[in-house]
């Protein structure tokens, strides 16, 4: 299933069974693939197996869905249960293992199906998830700070009118930043970086006003 991830890369032989039972074929993450948050983009959902490690493996799961809103099912051993609900995490789900392939594999299809399309904007091959703050361009993950990908959104939102950089500026960064207009140069020169070359003449410089998107 494409966009479906599984932590860690080394699963225990009884869920590894379960998976290739369950027809599914999930990216393997090593511990440096979760420290990687542009990729996550192209994940719809991180499986991640708690077997002999759940205190260390939900810490990774806690920052994982807190660096990238990723949806997070956990898997877990029946004694772990009460461990997890101690610990107040915020999951997709959770799935007590050993657990029947055909469950495991209606339950990933439900979790990864759950976002709304009412949270992803879209302009031609870009996409712009709101729920997880996650960017693809051409299906490939954007690694944009939070002020680009707040920049971005406006624009999407806002397309064909002009802006002028003190109305980005209020609208983006809010009324209470006291960044000069340059902010909004920088950060859209940035962004054309982000985007590439072909798609950089999205945004339109308008002289001696400001940006027009579109």
């Amino acid at each position: 299933m494409k966009g479906l991830a599984l932590f860690p890369d080394s699963p225990s032989a009884g869920l590894a069974e379960t998976l290739q039972l369950a027809a599914l074929d999930p990216i393997l993450l090593g511990v440096e693939d979760l420290e990687k948050t542009s990729e996550a983009a192209s994940w719809s959902l991180v499986l991640i197996e708690l077997a002999d490690e759940p205190l260390r493996r939900m810490r990774h799961a806690r920052r994982l869905h807190e660096d990238t809103g990723v949806p997070i099912v956990l898997l877990v051993l029946k004694d772990q249960i009460a461990l997890i609900i101690d610990e107040d995490l915020e999951l997709a789900d959770f799935v007590v293992l050993p657990t029947d392939p055909q469950e495991l594999r209606a339950r990933v299809r439900r979790q990864a199906s759950t976002v709304s399309t009412d949270e992803v904007l879209r302009y031609r091959d870009l996409e712009l998830n709101t729920a997880t703050y996650q960017a693809t361009i051409g299906e490939q993950p954007a690694d944009l700070t939070y002020m680009e990908y707040e920049l971005l959104r406006f624009f999407v939102e806002n397309p064909s009118r002009v802006w002028s950089r003190e109305q980005l500026l209020s609208k983006v960064w809010g009324y209470e930043y006291y960044g000069g207009a340059r902010t909004v140069d920088v950060h859209v020169r940035r962004l054309r970086s982000k985007i590439g070359e072909q798609r950089s003449a999205w945004i339109t410089t308008v002289r001696s006003v400001g940006y027009r998107f579109g």
